[in-house]
């Protein structure tokens, strides 16, 4: 049969905003990445985005390339510093029904994987103020000084959280056919469709065009949108939920 699990990305699925971002704006506060770098290429694109003209993708697109060269050769310990004064401020500032689900599962006696694109140093210890089972995100490559190199093994396309869920699926015999996921980006589409409940939480508009032209996908999926105060579910009619 298998355990039965559930799959949570972390930004913008459970997290109202992103780990990165916020991280981003602490080492730059900190002055451990200088100032100006804000006052850039990056600083058009969020005003874009913050208009509503531009893409979301497109700014943190320019803020991970930026983010990942700013911290070539910045030693560890610093970051993680910073990294947990942001989980600690903001850990708890989530979506109320992504919350209500991780508690439920718990409840089920379900296992609960953290599949983020998010740096390793802040998912870690988002991992642990919610007590996950798991976790698998984005890896920061250090040397042997303990300072980081500049690379990366990224965990925010689809392909790689796909071969993260299989790894975790061989290690902990999960049922994916009865098993949970919760995403809502096209980098979460793999790991909707390997699952026999998917759930779509405020989906970007290419997810849900996504998940329309598949078949199988659309016939199972939940679209989960929290608006204020409000949860709306399509399943696919409309269902307002009270959590």
């Amino acid at each position: 049969m298998g355990n039965i699990a559930s799959f949570f990305d972390i930004d913008g699925t459970l997290f109202r905003n992103s780990l990165m971002i916020e991280h981003f704006k602490k080492l730059i506060k900190y002055e451990v990445i200088d100032p100006r770098v804000w006052h850039g290429s990056l600083k058009d694109y969020y005003s874009e985005w913050e208009k509503r003209y531009g893409d979301f993708n497109d700014y943190m697109d320019e803020l991970v390339k930026i983010y990942v060269k700013e911290l070539r050769g910045i030693n560890k310990s610093y970051i993680e510093f910073v990294a947990s004064q942001v989980i600690n401020m903001n850990w708890d500032k989530v979506y109320r029904y992504t919350r209500s689900r991780i508690n439920w599962h718990r409840q089920q006696g379900h296992m609960i994987f953290f599949i983020s694109g998010a740096p390793d140093f802040l998912v870690e210890k988002m991992a642990e103020k919610y007590k996950v089972t798991a976790y698998k995100a984005t890896q920061y490559i250090i040397d042997e000084n303990n300072n980081f190199t500049g690379e990366v093994l990224s965990m925010w396309d689809s392909e790689n959280k796909q071969k993260a869920i299989n790894q975790l699926v061989s290690s902990y015999d999960v049922n994916l056919d009865a098993s949970f996921a919760y995403g809502d980006t096209t980098g979460d589409l793999s790991m909707l469709k390997m699952v026999g409940n998917p759930v779509a939480v405020n989906p970007v508009k290419k997810l849900l065009t996504a998940i329309k032209k598949d078949d199988e996908l659309s016939k199972k999926a939940t679209i989960i949108i929290e608006r204020k105060d409000v949860i709306y579910r399509f399943t696919p009619a409309v269902e307002i939920l009270d959590l």
